[in-house]
């Protein structure tokens, strides 16, 4: 089978579909973000892009703050809704009924259904093109206490968390394996080999 060109294009997928809030205790509003992943390990430091009309925009750039929230395939309506209003003229967690909990270390408020939270302070941010990219250091983490295993594992797979691709939301799938399966398959004789794969998608 062959393939189709096309020129380039923003084609990278699936993503976390992630509700971020920002603002203040006072104020704290919450925004939908696609475009949003890991910059670096070592300090703990990731980004979000987010287009300069939007209302969440003014606020990061004001306070450089704001917390990641993951979101939970359940809650995909309430995090559509919150990316499609503005928080300009509505107060989305009493909309949705979200309950809003103060963070440790920033002034933005946390998402209490969320499974895990990242509070997050802005180091940079680079205008590039269409989003402008906050990137920011991870300097308190919140997790619910019942993802957390009898060996102090963090088990964010029994969430079921929400991703987005091209329009679309989905929910992540089953587990194939641990990184380093692949060197533990090849002592074993077992390492897939990719006539195998194309077989099997005939």
């Amino acid at each position: 089978m062959g393939k189709v060109k096309w020129k380039g294009s923003v084609l990278l997928s699936p993503v976390p579909s992630v509700m971020v809030t920002c603002g203040n205790r006072e104020k704290t509003n919450i925004i939908t973000i696609g475009w949003c992943g890991v910059v670096s390990s070592k300090p703990p430091r990731v980004y979000i892009s987010v287009r300069p009309e939007r209302y969440s925009h003014s606020l990061i750039k004001e306070n450089g703050e704001f917390v990641i929230n993951l979101t939970p395939s359940d809650m995909v309506e309430i995090c559509d809704y919150v990316g499609t209003v503005t928080g300009r003229k509505i107060d989305k967690a009493k909309k949705t009924g979200l309950t809003l909990v103060p963070s440790e270390n920033v002034e933005p408020m946390s998402i209490d259904e969320s499974p895990l939270s990242l509070e997050c302070k802005v180091i940079e941010s680079k205008e590039l093109g269409s989003h402008e990219m906050f990137i920011a250091d991870v300097i308190g983490v919140t997790v619910d206490e019942s993802l957390i295993d009898e060996n102090g594992k963090l088990r964010l797979d029994k969430v079921n968390l929400l991703v987005y691709s091209h329009g679309e939301y989905f929910t992540t799938g089953k587990k194939l394996g641990p990184i380093g399966m692949s060197m533990a398959n090849k002592k074993r004789g077992k390492l897939a080999h990719i006539s195998k794969i194309k077989r099997g998608r005939k």
